[in-house]
């Protein structure tokens, strides 16, 4: 009878330690958690926002440079319809980088809401006074010049008349 017991509690306490090391072995990845975080709060912002390339956003699915989007962002307070609470989300084409913190800290001096952007699945406040606010610029693509222009200047050679 007293081998049967001690058999037993041996055997639970093997099961009770192996379920210990299944339970901690499925929480390893708490970052997805966090994750599924930012998704869910982003339905609480007011609007929303994605950084684009070369400092460029998406809003509303149309992509404009930091000076339109100050002006999307200017019309809004004309209407009366200024949000309160921005969130800046990486887009499928870029990340959050340093140009855009620096473009939505000017506007939210400018226009005094609140931006938070996703931080590797944390949520972070934008501080205008630590993030240096860059003034809004428009987005320029670099130029593309044809074949027969490649390799000349505007400086170089004089104007001749026989080249015509």
């Amino acid at each position: 009878m007293i081998r049967l017991s001690t058999l037993l509690s041996r055997s639970a306490a093997a099961v009770l330690l192996g379920s210990l090391l299944v339970l901690a072995g499925c929480h390893r990845g708490a970052t997805k958690d966090e994750a599924v975080q930012t998704a869910q709060m982003q339905g609480k912002f007011d609007a929303t926002v994605e950084a684009y390339k070369s400092g460029q956003f998406m809003v509303d699915g149309a992509v404009l440079s930091a000076l339109d989007t100050g002006s999307h962002f200017a019309y809004l307070k004309d209407q009366g319809k200024l949000p309160k609470t921005v969130l800046l989300i990486p887009s499928d084409e870029s990340k959050v980088r340093k140009a855009h913190l620096e473009f939505m800290a000017r506007m939210q001096l400018d226009y005094g809401f609140a931006v938070y952007y996703d931080d590797g699945g944390t949520l972070k406040k934008i501080n205008p006074v630590e993030t240096k606010a860059r003034n809004l610029e428009d987005y320029h693509a670099p130029v593309k010049m044809n074949d027969e222009m490649k390799g000349k200047e505007a400086s170089s050679g004089g104007y001749d008349p026989s080249q015509r």
